[in-house]
Parts: structure tokens; C-alpha cells; sequence
């Protein structure tokens, strides 16, 4: 690995993962942002959905379990699967071993490297709940609109007040407070 690749590398405590972006937004000109994912076991995310971009999945080493809408694939080295623009989807490693992958949205999405670099942040400061939820809803709010997610199950309910949540958050200062803190790349 690059010292480049290094120092763009992120970590989860709390969804046991690492991100590293090897390609922004704004490097790609627009048409993606890609990032290589290195999940323990048992790690994973939620269900949610986004609204404004695809995501592709590619497995370079291990077995990664993909949910796409009501079925759930296995995916080995060199297999991938994608999950459409507002397709429900997520994410788990139910193996025993790591599980290395890449992820493409397409088209890139700014706000959505945003939102990955606070909320692991976050997650790494210990400011949210068990389940990842920001202990702040005005940041709960902010990521949301960036990353341009929408929660699925339970926690949708939180998704029609979000934008809300935002506009305070702005109001008050808190997205720049965050931006200049915790995003990098």
C-alpha cells in the first residue's frame, strides 16, 4: 500500500471497517467516487438507500454477503453485484475471515465522502449510539442529506424530518464545525 493510499484511509470501530478512497469526486471528474473497503468479521451496515447515485460492489479478497432489495448474494474474489439507484441494500461479512472490497457510486458523490469521514470520525470519538446513530440529531441530519441516504425499517422515520435537522445544523454552524475537523479528502 502507497503512503498516499495510507494517509486516505479511514476507520470504523463500530462497523468494523477501514475506507480508504482511492478515487474522489473531484478527481474523477464527477463520474465516480471509489473507495476500497477491508471489513473484520461481523462487520457491516444497516439497510438504507440512496437517492441520487448506484452503488457496485467488487470483492478482491474473501467472501462479502450483499442484500439487494429481498435477496441476499455471496459474493467471492472477482464477483460483484450492484444496487441501483434506490434499491434497499447493505452490506455484512458473516464469514471468519476479513473481507477486502471496492466500492464505485456512480456518479461520484461529494457529499457522501463527506459524510463517511465525519461519521467515522464520530464513531472513533465515540459520539454516536450502538447502532451508529449520531448521539446529535442535527448531525444526524447532516449526514443524511449529504450522503443523500435514506433509512429503511425503524429508523425511516427519521428520513421526511432530516432535511429539517440540516437546516439547523446549518443555522447554527455545525456543518462547517464538522467539514473543517473531520474531512480531509
Amino acid at each position: 500500500m502507497s503512503i498516499a493510499t495510507t494517509e486516505r484511509r479511514i476507520y470504523s470501530p463500530l462497523q468494523k471497517d477501514a475506507a480508504i478512497f482511492l478515487e474522489t469526486t473531484a478527481e474523477s471528474g464527477g463520474r465516480r467516487s471509489l473507495f476500497q473497503i477491508e471489513l473484520a468479521v461481523g462487520g457491516g451496515n444497516a439497510p438504507h438507500r440512496h437517492l441520487s447515485y448506484a452503488e457496485h460492489f467488487e470483492v478482491v479478497s474473501g467472501t462479502l454477503t450483499v442484500r439487494l432489495g429481498d435477496r441476499e448474494v455471496r459474493l467471492a474474489p472477482g464477483e460483484s453485484a450492484t444496487a441501483p439507484i434506490g434499491a434497499v441494500h447493505c452490506f455484512r461479512n458473516d464469514t471468519d475471515e476479513p473481507v477486502v472490497f471496492r466500492v464505485e457510486l456512480s456518479p461520484g458523490h461529494r457529499g457522501f465522502e463527506k459524510a463517511i469521514q465525519v461519521g467515522y470520525a464520530l464513531h472513533a470519538e465515540g459520539r454516536v449510539l450502538k447502532d451508529g446513530t449520531p448521539r446529535n440529531p442535527l448531525v444526524l441530519g447532516l449526514l443524511l442529506e449529504w450522503s443523500d441516504i435514506a433509512m429503511v425499517g425503524p429508523m425511516r422515520v427519521i428520513t421526511p424530518i432530516a432535511g429539517v435537522l440540516a437546516r439547523l445544523a446549518r443555522r447554527r454552524g455545525l456543518d462547517n464545525e464538522l467539514e473543517a475537523r473531520h474531512v480531509r479528502y
